[in-house]
């Protein structure tokens, strides 16, 4: 626990939490039936972003061995990445897409400025709150690295569970295995080139998976 709170941890996580929060200000803003006030959630994004970025910053090297940002990549684990989220997009949109957009609108982007704030909410604080942060914690407290991934990915499809649970929309069972399985999926190939290419490999797989989006919004 002594790494949590050395200068040099608490300084970036700081820095990270500041940008998390305001990445995600664009989503805040639009969400124009949010129950509180701006300065509420983006205070709340910073704060729990600040703890959440500490545990990676803290134990993700540490345990792992590996740097958090790198742009020391393998060309071939780039191309992996790469045709991993490219086959998601194309599974997402041409097999879920048409499916889920009547069921659930609220998901889809209408217009450009609703998917550049949807993106840079997955990038700021989904992948730091469901992959990163769970993935050092677990790191850290079990020290392997298969189980932490394991754990790390159930914690994803468990939360992806609880929303389904709470949304109000009903979901075929079949449709909803199908959509199980893919979140299964793109959680391992989160976790899987995370532990190998960290943060800015994940990202950039989100964004292949969003930009399936842009044709639509182009017209």
């Amino acid at each position: 626990m002594r790494r949590l709170a050395q200068p040099k941890v608490m300084t970036a996580a700081a820095v990270a939490a500041a940008c998390s929060a305001l990445l995600c200000l664009p989503r805040m803003v639009l969400w124009t039936t949010r129950p509180f006030a701006l300065w509420y959630f983006e205070a709340t994004i910073f704060l729990g972003g600040f703890v959440l970025w500490a545990f990676v910053f803290a134990w993700h090297t540490e345990y792992t061995r590996r740097p958090v940002f790198t742009l020391k990549i393998k060309p071939s684990l780039f191309i992996a990445a790469t045709l991993a989220g490219v086959l998601c997009a194309l599974v997402l949109h041409f097999v879920f897409d048409p499916a889920m957009r009547p069921i659930m609108p609220q998901e889809y982007p209408v217009d450009l400025e609703g998917w550049l704030a949807a993106g840079l909410f997955g990038i700021a604080f989904t992948d730091l709150f469901l992959i990163f942060a769970p993935y050092a914690w677990l790191a850290r407290l079990i020290r392997n690295e298969r189980i932490a991934a394991a754990l790390t990915v159930t914690f994803s499809v468990a939360v992806w569970l609880m929303k389904f649970q709470t949304s109000p929309h009903t979901i075929p069972t079949f449709l909803f295995c199908e959509l199980f399985a893919m979140r299964m999926a793109q959680s391992i190939f989160g976790v899987w080139f995370y532990m190998r290419g960290g943060v800015l490999l994940v990202w950039w797989i989100g964004f292949l998976i969003e930009a399936r989006h842009l044709p639509g919004l182009f017209g």
